[in-house]
């Protein structure tokens, strides 16, 4: 028997490099178009629960990836205005005991730098950069992906992890398009010694009416990584724009002293729009899907966007893996492995968020709340979220 074609896979970010590896990992080939000519990982920080530590694990990126992470051993809830400290929650040797793995906090570019050295070196990918759509059509057993310098690439699925403003997705369902949630994020790195009360091997989350800020260690604990989300009706869809320093500060500055010094020290902020995306009615399309943020985008507020990437990687490379040629089938049994899971992340992302930017009298409840409930009987109502396993979804097909 000859072997198959290549899964075609478009972008180059998180979710499509791990999902390259996961198939590699099955001894199935991949081609991973990239419209960026080099590849680099945008932003700041990013948090890794248990169930994406896990997955890095399996995909043989931790020992790489270990010594650029940052090892927070608790989360801290404070109160906005006052500095108050509301609630701590157990991470470090808690959650990894609970869980079998740890919670890492790395910075979004060393990920990357692991994902793509280990797709450089796996003989299995191919890597196309510099590589943009000009059209797609599906012809019989084949997908054909025509780009814009005249190339094509065939193969026997095309998988969309191309993020928010996915251009397969308009394949899929043309008229999903993701609207704006009211609020931006702005993102900073700050050296750990300009850090002052943040520069702790802790997550941080501040809360104030219609701002929340987040802040952890990256880079092994040499530097802190800070998000601060707030409402306003900025509604760029740049990813790395750069914000208004000044700006932000005048937004911040209900906020206590302790948390505003060491914000004001960093000089470079830049920032994006936050966008929801309507459920889409199917994920695929004959043989075209969709991964991550193409077909499920996430609020911040939960931290996940990045691990349900990697989540949907796996999944998704073990039904296309086990196909035995039917992509079609493979395509809509990872929908059924998926939806629930990725819908109800979603669902608490946004009810956290309305938490977080709750104004008094609504947020002194909630501060009562905080101060009362253990923290780690608090987190222990994260299991469903942080003790996923590949295994749990395979029920779902």
């Amino acid at each position: 028997m000859s072997e198959p074609a290549p899964i075609l896979i478009a972008g180059g970010g998180i979710g499509g490099l791990a999902l390259a590896l996961a198939l590699a990992r099955g001894g199935r080939r991949s081609v991973v178009l990239e419209q960026r000519v080099t590849l680099g990982g945008e932003g700041a920080g990013i948090q890794l629960g248990p169930n994406g530590t896990r997955i890095l694990r399996e995909l043989g990126l931790e020992a790489e990836l270990r010594p650029a992470a940052g090892m927070p051993d608790a989360l801290a809830v404070h109160d906005g205005g006052s500095g108050r400290t509301l609630a701590v929650l157990p991470l470090g040797r808690w959650i990894a005991t609970r869980h079998g793995a740890p919670y890492w906090a790395v910075h979004r570019a060393d990920l990357h730098q692991a994902l793509a050295s280990a797709v450089a070196s796996e003989p299995l990918v191919t890597l196309q950069p510099g590589r943009t759509f000009a059209a797609l059509e599906q012809k019989g057993d084949l997908v054909l992906v025509h780009t814009g310098d005249g190339e094509v690439f065939s193969g026997p699925a095309l998988i969309g992890a191309d993020g928010l403003w996915s251009a397969v997705r308009r394949i899929v369902e043309p008229d999903a398009v993701p609207r704006f949630a009211g609020a931006t994020a702005s993102r900073a790195v700050l050296p750990v010694a300009s850090a002052g009360r943040l520069a702790l091997p802790a997550i941080g989350l501040w809360l104030s009416a219609g701002i929340n800020v987040v802040h952890y260690p990256v880079r092994g604990g040499a530097e802190i990584a800070v998000v601060v989300i707030t409402r306003e009706n900025w509604q760029g869809k740049e990813w790395d724009f750069d914000a208004d320093r000044e700006a932000l500060l005048q937004r911040l500055s209900p906020l206590h002293a302790s948390l505003i010094e060491p914000l004001a020290a960093a000089t470079a902020w830049r920032k994006w729009a936050l966008y929801r995306l309507r459920a889409l009615p199917k994920w695929s399309a004959g043989r075209i899907g969709l991964i991550g943020d193409a077909v499920h985008p996430m609020m911040p507020h939960l931290a996940q966007g990045g691990v349900l990437a990697l989540e949907d990687a796996v999944v998704m490379a073990d039904a296309l893996t086990r196909s035995a040629g039917d992509e079609e089938q493979a395509l809509r049994t990872f929908e059924a492995r998926r939806r629930g899971r990725a819908r109800r992340v979603q669902i608490m992302s946004r009810l956290n968020g309305r938490l977080y930017h709750m104004a008094p009298p609504a947020s002194w409840v909630r501060d009562a709340v905080l101060r009362v409930i253990p923290g780690a009987w608090m987190m222990a109502g994260y299991d469903w979220l942080y003790g996923w396993r590949f295994e749990s979804c395979q029920g779902h097909a």
